[in-house]
């Protein structure tokens, strides 16, 4: 018999709100279009005029900071660790930690109308620390990409 790789799946907005504690303003993915648990994960974070840092961020020339776009990549791989550990998002005593932030480099700015397209590959799952190659991408090009490493910890409540 021939093994088979488990087939690459979506998941629509509820779907994600049941792996991700963050909500509204910084839920910053809005659809996974592909994931592959244990292996890669692309998801998409549609850019609004009406995020709530544009008005600041600049009233003149509105550009997504590139916080944010290191945070959406934390959200999309955050889906892909708690998918590949079979099960969903930690109970309300854990939290999805940073560990560290390793090669960050931004390309292009990011705007309003755009449609970020983030892809996460696990680079490393060891001792409960994630380490995952993530590439930002707008209309193909890239606007972002980063190494990431990131932890779930307990905390008390």
């Amino acid at each position: 018999m021939i093994a088979t790789q488990p087939l690459p799946t979506a998941m629509d907005i509820h779907q994600i709100l049941e792996y991700l504690p963050h909500r509204y303003p910084i839920l910053l993915v809005d659809r996974v279009l592909e994931i592959v648990p244990g292996e890669r994960i692309t998801a998409l974070k549609n850019v609004s005029m009406n995020e709530p840092f544009f008005p600041g961020h600049y009233p003149h020339h509105p550009v997504m900071p590139g916080v944010l776009i290191v945070e959406a990549m934390a959200q999309t791989s955050a889906i892909l660790s708690f998918k590949s550990q079979g099960g969903k998002k930690a109970d309300d005593k854990s939290v999805y930690y940073f560990a560290g932030i390793d090669g960050a480099r931004f390309k292009r700015p990011v705007s309003p109308g755009d449609q970020l397209i983030i892809e996460s590959t696990i680079i490393l799952c060891k001792r409960g620390l994630w380490k995952f190659s993530c590439v930002a991408r707008v209309d193909g090009q890239i606007a972002a990409e980063a190494e990431i490493m990131c932890t779930v910890r307990t905390i008390d409540a």
